[in-house]
């Protein structure tokens, strides 16, 4: 069987984490990182983190990243895009997502692999949410909250750890998904058995933005 060499779509969270990390202890081997950022090259497409403190993670991770500038109307094309180039000159041939039940994400996910010719690989699909988020606790990982959906929860959710409280306290909500799956939250994960070290980091104010709540998160110098 030929060796998969692959890259992740990285968002700097716990599922692209822990695919991450599953899809390593399965033999695929991870060459690159590929993170999508705003048009002015400040902040990550996915979770609002700034695209320096992603950097940070990559370097701690010790896996190289590319990050490109893109608007949501261009997001495929330079998606795509990325993927053509790593083919001609890196040899990928599958990419790594961390979806688990969206089943509109995983056709997009499917639909850009075939048309790039690379291999789907999506290590987190179908399993049980408490399931992954003990994993994920138990693994060491360690994450804290970046976002929030101010419908769901409040700015008081920011920065707390994900821990076995944590899960405790969403299921006492009942009406949000224990993974954030229709963006009730967001993660940025900062050590675990992944990375090489754990990214330093200062956390400053909570802003609120078009119904969401934002934790500015800063590399620590």
């Amino acid at each position: 069987m030929d060796i998969l060499k692959a890259f992740v779509s990285w968002s700097g969270g716990k599922e692209s984490s822990l695919a991450c990390y599953r899809a390593i202890k399965s033999g695929v081997r991870i060459s690159f990182f590929v993170n999508m950022i705003s048009e002015d090259g400040l902040y990550s497409r996915s979770h609002g983190v700034t695209s320096e403190l992603i950097k940070a993670q990559a370097e701690a991770v010790g896996i190289p990243i590319i990050q490109r500038k893109t608007t949501w109307e261009k997001y495929e094309e330079e998606f795509k895009n990325t993927i053509f180039k790593l083919k001609e000159e890196e040899d990928i041939n599958a990419g790594v997502f961390g979806d688990i039940d969206l089943q509109q994400h995983r056709e997009w996910v499917e639909r850009i692999c075939r048309e790039t010719e690379i291999k789907a690989i999506l290590p987190l699909w179908n399993e049980k949410r408490e399931i992954l988020l003990n994993e994920f606790i138990k693994s060491g990982f360690k994450a804290i909250v970046c976002t929030t959906n101010a419908s769901f929860l409040g700015s008081e959710w920011l920065g707390r750890e994900i821990d076995f409280d944590f899960i405790r306290d969403l299921k006492d909500l009942k009406n949000v998904d224990l993974c954030g799956e229709k963006g009730e939250y967001h993660t940025f994960v900062y050590d675990g058995p992944i990375f090489k070290k754990a990214v330093r980091f200062i956390v400053g104010n909570k802003i609120f933005k078009e119904n969401k709540w934002f934790l500015e998160i800063k590399k620590d110098l």
